[in-house]
């Protein structure tokens, strides 16, 4: 499974976690259901009477999004964010959306914000790190992985991004380290990493 693809789940199962709303109509079925065309239609016609339901609009987003229309899914987030400033979800699919189009210093504005708003998850700390790892700024990316693995001890991605950060840092005793403890936390990349880094 692709580190872009284990991002994407993470986001999945951080989104289930954070209610955007009590939105309760038929695109939310049809979005659950990967049913993302009919789900658009669904929501279009929800957003026709309720244009500020937060979830509504960020659900429209996601599945424009897993339809590969970029430019709508992000006018979706934007507008919810826009409606919802605070709000830490849509702001790591911003940066998640501008990561997966290599536009790292967007990707990295919107997760430094999800970072400085209250009550942040490690992911938030994640991805600005991995956006700074992707920008060359590796001193601060390290600083970005510690928080998130100190915020979550069990986060496999981080032991690997910063393990891999060591390694490409000439710190190879403690990446290969880093390694190991994304092996045992069942983050299935390092194992190749490990055996290609760390002989």
């Amino acid at each position: 499974m692709s580190i872009q693809i284990r991002v994407y789940l993470s986001i999945l199962l951080l989104v289930t976690s954070f209610a955007c709303g009590s939105a309760s109509n038929d695109g939310d079925d049809l979005y659950a259901s990967g049913k993302y065309e009919e789900a658009i239609k669904a929501y279009d016609s929800y957003l026709s009477t309720k244009p500020k339901n937060v979830k509504a609009l960020y659900n429209r987003g996601r599945s424009h999004e897993e339809l590969g229309n970029i430019e709508s899914a992000e006018k979706d987030f934007l507008t919810a964010l826009e409606i919802d400033a605070n709000n830490v979800q849509v702001m790591l699919s911003l940066s998640n959306l501008f990561q997966k189009q290599k536009n790292h210093s967007s990707a990295l504005l919107y997760a430094d914000r999800a970072v400085e708003t209250s009550g942040a998850p490690a992911m938030a700390y994640f991805m600005k790190a991995r956006a700074l790892h992707q920008l060359g700024n590796t001193e601060e990316a390290l600083k970005e992985y510690n928080a998130a693995i100190k915020m979550d001890k069990d986060f496999g991605q981080a032991y690997y991004n910063r393990g891999l950060l060591k390694l490409a840092t000439d710190k190879k005793k403690s990446g290969c380290e880093d390694l190991n403890l994304a092996i045992k936390l069942n983050y299935e990349a390092a194992s190749e990493a490990l055996a290609k880094y760390c002989k």
